[in-house]
């Protein structure tokens, strides 16, 4: 199709209850490899009660502290928390923290193939949180060495039979230097790729069946919009231009659109409460993901996708959203007939 022709792709709104009482795909059976920047998410959390003497700042007491998935870890995570049987490829370093996170995936049932970095330290996000809200965050990261990226590469291309859908999760920390030739390679094996993409250009992406950028990552490579006509058009030459099936954008309040080449589909937020947007994104392509590995169509897998969405933004940090949750409304029905 030519971008002269985007112009004339029919558009629909779905209400934010479609297909809210849809029986769940067997989300069990499908089969998901998540591949790109693995990161340990630290939260601190203690009591604020004064002004430090030493500068105007709060001083926060520690009382508690957890450790969970971040990156692509917790896109791996979320589909984990689903049911899917999933897989996590990256890089993590010869640490203490890449010890955390090997102990997490197995305790999450998520099938490490995590490559360790002598030279590099793992990724970790620290956050202190004081009276529930995040006084700083305090990031340490290293890019991989091209020795371990090979070897990565290597395995990525082993893997590929073993798996149905591949999300690739970039957060420009260095493990996906290498998409392009990811993407051929699992498009040539007849996979499904998602990316949520990353950076000032999006040309490596090409070829993915979708990409999933939010406002702020897809303003950078189109630039600014108007109106919703605007953005119609430049979403749809965007994807046309990169050779994808589909593009889903992430709108935060007002929700999300799907542009395909046979119609745009727009979806109302679904968020009761917004406490913490932090890995929103990575719920939303791996219930993505699952949805369409178990056979969803795509207008079934946008809405539940965005349902997920609007339940993970009212839990603190990076969240996941259970199978039970997302299908509460079938388990109560099973529960009223047995």
């Amino acid at each position: 199709m030519s971008t002269a022709n985007v112009k004339d792709i029919p558009s629909r709104l779905l209400p934010t209850d479609s297909y809210r009482h849809a029986e769940a795909p067997p989300l069990e059976k499908v089969r998901l490899l998540v591949v790109g920047d693995v990161m340990l998410d630290r939260y601190w959390f203690g009591d604020v009660s004064r002004i430090s003497p030493e500068a105007p700042v709060p001083v926060v007491r520690i009382e508690r502290r957890e450790e969970r998935l971040g990156g692509a870890a917790n896109v791996a995570r979320n589909a984990a928390a689903l049911g899917a049987h999933c897989g996590l490829l990256g890089v993590v370093g010869a640490d203490e923290a890449g010890d955390q996170v090997e102990r997490i995936l197995h305790e999450s049932s998520i099938h490490s193939y995590l490559k360790r970095d002598d030279a590099i330290s793992t990724i970790i996000k620290l956050r202190v949180i004081g009276r529930q809200q995040q006084m700083v965050r305090i990031d340490f990261e290293e890019a991989p060495t091209e020795t371990i990226l090979r070897d990565k590469l290597t395995s990525y291309k082993a893997l590929l039979p073993d798996y149905d859908v591949i999300v690739l999760s970039d957060y420009n920390k260095g493990s996906l230097v290498d998409v392009a030739e990811m993407i051929r390679a699992a498009r040539a094996a007849g996979k499904t790729v998602m990316v949520d993409p990353k950076g000032d250009d999006f040309s490596p992406y090409a070829g993915a069946t979708m990409l999933t950028p939010n406002k702020s990552e897809l303003k950078r490579i189109v630039g600014s919009w108007k109106n919703e006509e605007q953005l119609t058009e430049k979403a749809q030459n965007l994807r046309v231009e990169l050779g994808l099936e589909a593009l889903l954008l992430t709108r935060s309040e007002e929700g999300m659109s799907l542009y395909t080449g046979d119609e745009v589909l727009h979806v109302p937020a679904d968020a009761r409460e917004v406490f913490d947007v932090s890995g929103a994104g990575d719920t939303v392509i791996a219930t993505m993901a699952a949805m369409l590995g178990a056979g969803a169509p795509l207008a079934e897998a946008l809405a539940t996708a965005n349902r997920a969405g609007g339940i993970v933004v009212g839990k603190l940090g990076t969240a996941t959203v259970t199978r039970d949750e997302l299908f509460a409304h079938r388990r109560r029905t099973d529960d009223l007939q047995s």
